[in-house]
């Protein structure tokens, strides 16, 4: 399975190598981390990196890094999640500390739903929040996403608060389920 490379206006996203653990790592170690269930120690933070890597031959999706244009500089990761913990496929992003606020995870988002509906054709993807995430809430409002559900399987068994769901679509918005 060949990982794509997706180019957007402003960044390139690629695939993730063993170079992006240092920064993934702090990330998930740091404060920002606390919507995803974090911080998370090392241990954990590399059983979620080397499971995004490994959802490429799994499922043909995964995760990932993102990469300034013109300078190379990864600031962040985006994926398609699923396997047990997702029981649905899940769009997510994850901007790394100082990158926020640019409009950069509206444009992997959007980058990353579209190949996902062009190439695995799927027909809609769901965003996992904590309730309080108003920024990730707001991405997903700007991918079409629709009104939000609660969730009670995939965001309890990962990382133990409630969380909502929101269809993303290209196409349709959806969230009756």
């Amino acid at each position: 399975m060949t990982i794509p490379t997706l180019i957007t206006e402003r960044l390139i996203l690629r695939a993730p190598h063993i170079g992006d653990f240092p920064q993934y790592e702090a990330f998930m170690a740091s404060p920002r981390a606390t919507f995803m269930g974090g911080p998370f120690d090392q241990r954990i933070a590399w059983g979620m990196f080397s499971s995004d890597v490994a959802m490429w031959p799994l499922y043909g999706h995964g995760a990932l890094m993102i990469d300034l244009k013109g300078t190379g500089t990864c600031i962040g990761q985006v994926g398609i999640n699923h396997g047990p913990l997702f029981p649905e496929k899940e769009l997510g992003w994850m901007p790394y500390d100082g990158f926020e606020g640019r409009g950069y995870a509206s444009e992997v988002g959007s980058a990353l739903r579209d190949w996902a509906f062009e190439t695995l054709k799927l027909k809609t993807l769901v965003s996992y929040f904590d309730p309080a995430n108003h920024k990730s809430m707001a991405v997903s409002a700007r991918l079409d996403g629709g009104a939000g559900r609660h969730c009670t399987c995939a965001g309890r068994r990962r990382c133990g608060v409630p969380v909502f769901s929101v269809k993303v679509s290209a196409a349709v918005i959806c969230s009756s389920h």
